[in-house]
């Protein structure tokens, strides 16, 4: 609890219907592929997570979670958080990520993983820097050419995210005993233009795609690992070090 704020497992179908109306509130009508009610009931009911933030009894976020299996051993794959515009940098987000870290822990889970556009650097800011994730892999178009106008009609590359939830590095990470990271022995860098593109749509984010997918592919086949994100407004990158299996 943070303020007003409280996250907790949503298990109704009632709510699970407010996760579904949220969706459109955040991501916009326009949006048509809205996930429906009961995969919120099949994540709930199948040892997945349905969480939801609130603010004085009003849902402003949630998460969903669905079960995978790694080596045989059972992780979460977290599908999809959303929180309200007028709540980002709140905390909102962090606190259903500290929550899902807590609830997961408590039933023996160690892994959590999700995926994010490397284009988009706050998540990769949040995702590496204040959770301690890294990414060892890179998922080219995965969901395929979608009617999400958020995608602009490009292919859907992803980073793929292993937060292990018990590591040195997380726990660091989330009692913000780690600073902001500057330097690593791979480098990937990153235009200062990059959100301009983004915003107008210019021709050169393809091209940046493009050029990220290329470059992740490489550091990752060498054995190295996405570990955090440099912010320098001028010498903005992704920083990759070796690593090898936990």
């Amino acid at each position: 609890m943070s303020g007003n704020f409280l996250v907790r497992k949503l298990e109704t179908l009632e709510e699970f219907h407010c996760c579904v109306e949220l969706q459109r509130q955040i991501w916009g009508e326009a949006d048509l592929e809205v996930e429906p009610a009961t995969l919120f009931v099949v994540a709930a009911h199948t040892g997945g997570q349905v969480l939801g933030a609130f603010e004085d009894g009003r849902l402003i976020g949630y998460t969903l979670a669905v079960v995978g299996l790694r080596n045989g051993t059972a992780y979460l794959h977290s599908h999809m958080t959303g929180v309200q515009n007028e709540y980002r940098d709140r905390g909102v987000g962090r606190m259903l990520k500290l929550f899902q870290r807590q609830e997961a822990l408590s039933r023996g889970i160690r892994l959590v993983q999700w995926t994010f556009d490397p284009l988009e650097l706050r998540n990769a800011h949040f995702n590496l820097n204040r959770l301690g994730a890294i990414c060892r892999q890179y998922l080219p178009n995965l969901y395929g050419t979608t009617t999400s106008p958020l995608h602009r009609g490009m292919a859907t590359d992803r980073l793929l995210v292993e937060w292990h939830l018990d590591s040195k590095r997380a726990v660091a990470a989330i009692q913000n005993l780690v600073k902001e990271p500057v330097e690593a022995p791979g480098i990937i860098e990153l235009p200062a233009e990059l959100e301009h593109w983004i915003e107008k749509n210019e021709p050169e984010i393809r091209k940046m795609q493009s050029r990220l997918r290329e470059e992740f592919t490489k550091w990752f086949a060498k054995g190295y690992a996405a570990v955090g994100l440099r912010n320098g407004p001028r010498n903005r990158a992704y920083l990759l070090t070796p690593w090898s299996d936990f």
